[in-house]
């Protein structure tokens, strides 16, 4: 056991191994999946994780390439991420789980709900991907910073070089209003970038086309049968509210809060009142 009351579990790919966080003893199963990017399953959810196993058994997944889940060799993209939630769960043998998703996850959540409905009985997904779209001409800008290494790997890299320009993302991207553990949370992002560098995913890279999103789950969201929560903050400069809105307002019957204040980690800016919502959607 970590000294932090987790402890992690490996699931072995043909690619490489899935790192796994683990809590909890009893209780429904929770799968807890990150963002892209600088993150890992540590970074999105080291709040979350002791909150929820207070109840649930809990899994936190680092994705193909991020946190302790490398090496892996190949591509990691839409289809592959969603295998590894299949894997998951395969493994610790788990039939049906809640998932909770941050951006990148809340794409994958979603979209496992849609593919595989009888495999997730609640989902939380927060300022989720896979919902946007974007205009003439910035799409195209985004497709070609998708496609050349010099953008979406170099620039990011260099542009967080110093602790000050991590707090500047922090503060400008992620936490407009910082939380108590501010100074902890520019730590972990700083060492993150460090140790693995700062570019963006082969999910965010491969899920938008010259023309239109290759990973456009707007037609099928509709599809979604189980209960959802969606939690978006209105100063979200990532994700933008309106996305979010429109997208929970095509799932069937589903709640949204819109966190006045909040940029794109609510789950780290308030970690307390965030962990309260999703728990206590998790305990209906």
């Amino acid at each position: 056991m970590e000294s932090s009351g987790w402890r992690s579990g490996f699931v072995e790919c043909d690619e490489g191994r899935l790192r796994v966080l683990l809590a909890g003893e009893r209780g429904s199963p929770v799968l807890l999946l990150s963002g892209a990017g600088v993150d890992n399953a540590l970074l999105s959810w080291r709040h979350l994780i002791p909150a929820l196993a207070e109840r649930h058994r809990v899994f936190a997944l680092d994705w193909p390439k991020q946190g302790a889940s490398r090496p892996w060799r190949g591509h990691a993209g839409h289809e592959r991420m969603l295998r590894c939630v299949t894997e998951v769960l395969d493994h610790f043998g788990v039939d049906a789980v809640d998932l909770v998703g941050l951006s990148q996850g809340g794409a994958l959540t979603l979209a496992y709900a849609i593919d595989e409905p009888q495999r997730v009985s609640r989902l939380v997904a927060i300022a989720p991907a896979g919902v946007v779209s974007f205009p003439v001409g910035v799409h195209q800008l985004l497709w070609l910073t998708a496609k050349v290494a010099l953008l979406n790997r170099t620039v990011p890299n260099w542009m967080l070089r110093s602790r000050a320009s991590v707090r500047s993302f922090v503060r400008r991207g992620l936490v407009p209003t910082p939380p108590d553990d501010v100074d902890d949370l520019v730590d972990e992002v700083q060492a993150e970038v460090r140790a693995h560098g700062a570019a963006s995913s082969d999910w965010q890279n491969s899920s938008i086309g010259f023309r239109r999103m290759h990973v456009d789950l707007r037609p099928r969201l509709q599809e979604i049968s189980c209960p959802a929560l969606f939690l978006q903050g209105d100063r979200d400069v990532a994700i933008r509210p309106k996305h979010t809105l429109a997208a929970a307002a095509r799932v069937p019957n589903a709640r949204l809060e819109l966190l006045p204040g909040h940029g794109h980690w609510p789950n780290r800016q308030s970690p307390a009142r965030v962990n309260t919502m999703i728990g206590n959607f998790l305990a209906e």
